[in-house]
C-alpha cells in the first residue's frame, strides 16, 4: 500500500465532509487502494473492504486501537485497546467471491455482497429480499432453475451461513465482558466510522498548523504540508517560545 502524503489526505477529508457515512467509507477505500479502478471498489466484497481499510489505519495511525464501550447491563464505560495488524489478520478479506451450496437436490450460487449491493438494497422495500436478488447468480433444485424470491427460508439461511463463513471480515463484532458487572457486550466495530473519526481529527491539527506556522512564517499551505511531522513541531514549538 502507498502511503498517502498529508496533501492527499486533506483531500479525502474535504470531500468527506459532505457525504454521508457510506461515501466517506468508498473515499477511504479508494485511498487505500490507489491501484484499483475507483468504480470497481464498490462492488468488491465487503471483507476485502474492511481488510483494506483496517491496513490503512495502521499505515497511518499506528497498531493500537483504542475502543469505547457503554455496558448494556450497568451502563458502565468500559475502555481498551486492541491489536490492529492481530485483529486484521485474523480478518482476511475472502479468497472466492462467490459461494457455492450443492445439499438436498439444491445447486446455489451466491456473490458475497459488496458496498454498492448494500446500498442498492437498503433503498428497496424488502432490502433482504433485494439482497438475495442482487447477489444470488444461480439457483436450482434438481435441475430446476428457481428464482430468488421463491427460495425457501431454510435455504436462505444457508446462503447466509455461507457467505459469512467465506467473508467473516464483512461483519466485524466485538464481545466484551464488563468489568463491574460481568455482562457481556456485543458491538460491531465499523472500521470505516472509526478511521474517518481520526483523519477529521487528524486533518483539524495539521489545518491549525498551517494556520500558526503560515501566519508566523508567511508559508504557504503546500509548504507547510511538505515538512516531516517532526520538523512542523519544531518549527510550531519556536513559535510558542517567541
Amino acid at each position: 500500500m502507498a502511503i498517502t502524503g498529508a496533501a492527499g489526505l486533506l483531500a479525502t477529508w474535504e470531500a468527506g465532509l459532505v457525504e454521508a457515512p457510506a461515501g466517506r467509507a468508498t473515499l477511504l477505500h479508494r485511498t487505500a487502494r490507489p491501484d484499483l479502478d475507483p468504480g470497481a471498489l464498490p462492488r468488491r466484497p465487503l471483507g476485502e473492504r474492511e481488510a483494506d481499510l483496517f491496513a490503512l489505519r495502521r499505515a497511518l495511525f499506528g497498531e493500537r486501537l483504542q475502543v469505547r464501550l457503554e455496558c448494556r447491563a450497568c451502563g458502565a464505560d468500559m475502555e481498551f485497546d486492541l491489536d490492529a495488524g492481530e485483529f486484521a489478520r485474523s480478518l482476511d478479506g475472502p479468497g472466492e467471491h462467490v459461494v457455492r451450496l450443492a445439499e438436498d437436490g439444491w445447486d446455489v450460487e451466491f456473490r458475497l455482497p459488496a458496498a454498492a449491493d448494500l446500498a442498492a438494497a437498503a433503498r428497496a422495500a424488502d432490502p433482504r429480499a433485494a439482497l438475495l436478488a442482487r447477489c444470488l447468480v444461480s439457483a436450482e433444485r434438481d435441475g430446476t432453475a428457481v428464482p430468488a424470491d421463491a427460495l425457501p427460508a431454510p435455504v436462505q439461511r444457508r446462503i447466509a451461513e455461507a457467505v459469512e463463513a467465506a467473508d467473516p471480515g464483512a461483519d466485524v463484532a466485538l464481545n466484551v465482558n464488563c468489568p463491574e458487572c460481568g455482562a457481556a457486550t456485543r458491538a460491531e466495530l465499523d472500521i470505516a466510522s472509526y478511521l474517518w473519526t481520526e483523519l477529521d481529527a487528524w486533518a483539524r491539527d495539521v489545518l491549525l498548523d498551517v494556520h500558526l506556522l503560515a501566519t508566523a512564517y508567511g508559508w504557504s499551505e503546500p509548504e507547510v504540508l511538505a515538512l516531516s511531522p517532526l520538523r512542523r513541531r519544531y518549527y510550531l514549538e519556536l513559535c510558542a517560545d517567541v
